[in-house]
């Protein structure tokens, strides 16, 4: 005769083991993906040295707080700090990735609405960087006069900002380069303005996708004279590749003080 209790107890042991089976796959594909991402880092000479990766990690581990929101030309706060843009298509994971640098999950704003990002938003990081998020461009649910604003607002911060180091032109690995993003970077090398492409969501990929994905951005931006070489792979869901865009952002804020 069955033992109801015996039965139940074992039910429980099964579905533990699957939990657990659950969370060990799922811990082995966050390995699996971040190590593809440190391979396709060293492939483009883009992989971080202990040191820079400690720098990285002690300016991101500093005070990071919202500074201001800018709509208009006016509204921008003085050029005293050096600047890190970023800038990409709707819904590409600005403000995701944001959040992934600074360790503050509600630090940008994220939202399932593209075009959601509708001012310059900066954000003052250990009074050694500013990182800006931008307007993304494309999809935004607003008027077209609304739209022709933050397009000439961002076009003019862009071109006309003394502080400016470098833009992050985000990009889907999953989707590669579209229409929008090849006007931005043809702006970005009209005005002479260094950028660098970021690729988003890359735990969405196997790691030959993601190879794939990476070869074909290269090619896309051959061209582009005011483009950094290095393409950089990341996930702010699993944290790949942070680290190493925290190390690299790290050399273009004011250097830590002494002592």
């Amino acid at each position: 005769m069955a033992d109801p209790q015996a039965d139940a107890g074992e039910d429980r042991d099964r579905r533990r083991r699957a939990r657990a089976g659950r969370r060990q796959e799922h811990a082995d594909r966050r390995q699996a993906h971040g190590q593809a991402v440190t391979d396709a880092l060293r492939a483009e000479d883009g992989a971080a040295t202990p040191q820079t990766l400690e720098a990285g990690r002690l300016l991101f581990a500093g005070e990071c707080g919202f500074v201001w929101g800018a709509t208009k030309l006016g509204d921008l706060p003085g050029p005293d700090l050096p600047e890190v843009a970023f800038a990409g298509r709707s819904n590409v994971g600005k403000s995701s990735l944001v959040n992934a640098l600074t360790g503050r999950n509600t630090l940008a704003r994220v939202s399932n609405t593209p075009g959601r990002t509708q001012q310059l938003n900066f954000f003052n990081l250990a009074d050694r960087l500013m990182l800006v998020d931008l307007p993304g461009y494309g999809f935004a649910k607003v008027s077209k006069d609304k739209v022709a604003q933050w397009v000439h607002l961002t076009e003019t911060y862009l071109a006309g900002r003394p502080n400016l180091k470098r833009v992050l032109v985000l990009i889907d690995s999953r989707h590669g380069p579209k229409a929008p993003d090849e006007a931005a970077m043809k702006l970005l090398d009209q005005s002479a303005v260094s950028y660098q492409i970021i690729l988003t969501k890359t735990d969405k990929l196997k790691p030959h996708e993601l190879a794939a994905s990476m070869k074909a951005v290269a090619e896309a931006i051959r061209p582009h004279v005011a483009a950094h070489p290095v393409i950089m792979p990341t996930s702010a869901e699993a944290g790949a590749g942070i680290a190493e865009l925290r190390a690299t952002l790290a050399t273009l804020g004011k250097p830590a003080a002494i002592g």
